[in-house]
């Protein structure tokens, strides 16, 4: 069973249902579980061949009726939250510097239904200023964009990694690692938009569909729990799931695709634009 399974059966086993006012908000905790999955995964960081560290305090900021809904349940959804992080973190084999933490703050940019998630490195004994790091946006009806660290980088770039501690030497980026092509030197960066929203692809496949184990969650009825997969590769391609409703690509229903830059993707109601660009 998957981490964040586990994770949606332990609140939904709480005693004297605890959470049943939670599920009822426009952002559910399962989707802000996904977020800080793909916080980490984004943010992992190889020090040696045996350690990979990644980000151990996050802060999810939420707009003011959904942070309302969330508060008083605050320290114990928390709790659950850095709990599936450590279990996220076991299955994956990466490390943290200090203790897990989940916070939950109010935004007042924001609206129903959106958040932002911004994580940080932290050693036991440091105290920083806990608005620091990139925030990711949630699009309405989507999933969370795959968020970054510290320093901002701009949209779509690969994450980059913050520095060891001393007497720990990194080990060199591998060239043309997932989500990235090289071409005479360039690497060629991948990405999707829905909604206005973009999901960096760094990784060599990206699964779309409406689970909450989906590496993109689309939030649409007509959108089967797996429904397609984009391959990185040369050229990448979108390859249906045994989904219901199928998908389109650039007009034609299909199997299977070639994508080139600004190929637009529908599945169900939501159209998906594959971009992609060196440099």
């Amino acid at each position: 069973m998957g981490v964040l399974k586990r994770f949606e059966q332990r609140l939904e086993g709480l005693v004297n249902g605890t959470f049943a006012k939670v599920f009822k908000s426009e952002v559910q905790p399962v989707e802000i579980a996904g977020a800080l999955q793909r916080e980490c995964d984004n943010n992992a960081t190889i020090w040696n061949r045996d350690r990979t560290v990644v980000p151990n305090d996050f802060i999810v900021e939420l707009s003011a009726p959904d942070y309302e809904r969330l508060s008083p349940y605050a320290g114990q959804l928390g709790d659950e939250l850095s709990g599936m992080v450590r279990d996220y973190a076991k299955q994956q084999r990466y490390t943290f510097m200090g203790t897990i933490k989940v916070h939950l703050e109010k935004a007042d940019d924001l609206d129903t239904g959106l958040y932002r998630v911004r994580s940080r490195t932290l050693a036991a004994s440091e105290s920083q200023d806990p608005h620091a790091g990139r925030p990711a946006a949630r699009a309405a009806g989507g999933a969370a964009t795959q968020g970054g660290g510290w320093p901002p980088q701009p949209h779509g770039a690969p994450p980059m990694p913050t520095s060891p501690p001393p007497g720990v030497r990194p080990l060199p980026p591998r060239p043309g690692g997932p989500g990235t092509g090289t071409t005479g030197g360039m690497q060629t960066r991948r990405w999707i938009e829905i909604n206005g929203t973009r999901h960096q692809i760094s990784r060599p496949t990206l699964v779309l569909g409406r689970s909450t184990e989906a590496d993109v969650r689309i939030d649409d009825p007509g959108v089967s729990r797996r429904h397609c997969e984009i391959r990185v590769g040369t050229p990448a391609t979108i390859q249906d799931l045994g989904s219901t409703n199928g998908i389109v690509v650039d007009g034609q229903h299909t199997t299977r695709a070639t994508l080139r830059d600004g190929s637009r993707i529908v599945v169900g109601s939501t159209t998906i634009v594959y971009r992609q660009a060196e440099g």
